[in-house]
């Protein structure tokens, strides 16, 4: 027997600022995974620890997530399959896996603005600070940024939060956020290096 689902709609909370966890359930099945992976796993800690403090202040998060081309796939697919992955890749989605009442959009391009409800959703929390986290810092973490600074968010990047395939890709995208999109970038977690 078959339990149908509720369709019983749900009101989205009030949150002027918003964590937006950007592909943090993540296969990081690519030819250059390898490069991303232990600084990723650094990452995955820091904002473990930055979104336990951001809940507790009574903040909303929100996954943007791609979907990887798996069109007939929905969210729960895609965190079941990575957390069941072994090593690094399956402790960083067993670590970041979504609490209850934190939202979940899936994404099919780099922006997690691109084709999305984000937007829509933001506007109706009553956002206007976005706090963004995750991978990678110089694609999708980086043209969401961008792509809020443009719809007028103010933008926090925190540095220890991302990670890219090398040092250099992270910084110059950072530096970019902060120089010309005059996004923060400052860390979440100071007592780390």
């Amino acid at each position: 027997m078959t339990r149908a689902r509720s369709l019983k709609q749900t009101a989205l909370p009030h949150s002027p600022e918003v964590l937006l966890l950007v592909d943090v359930i993540n296969p990081l099945d690519f030819p250059t995974a390898q490069d991303i992976l232990p600084t990723a796993l650094q990452a995955a800690h820091a904002i473990a620890k930055l979104k336990n403090r951001c809940t507790r202040r009574g903040m909303s998060c929100i996954y943007a997530n791609d979907n990887y081309g798996t069109w007939h796939s929905e969210f729960r697919d895609i965190l079941a399959a990575c957390r069941d992955l072994k090593g690094d890749r399956g402790e960083i989605s067993r670590l970041l896996t979504p609490e209850p009442d934190d939202l979940v959009i899936l994404k099919p391009q780099h922006s997690a603005f691109h084709s999305t409800p984000l937007q829509h959703l933001l506007t109706e929390m009553k956002a206007e600070k976005l706090t963004i986290v995750g991978l990678a810092a110089d694609m999708c973490v980086m043209l969401t940024a961008t792509d809020a600074r443009m719809l007028g968010y103010e933008v926090w990047v925190p540095e220890d939060c991302t990670a890219a395939e090398s040092p250099e890709r992270k910084s110059n995208a950072l530096q970019q956020l902060h120089g010309v999109f005059k996004c923060s970038i400052r860390r979440a977690n100071r007592s780390e290096k």
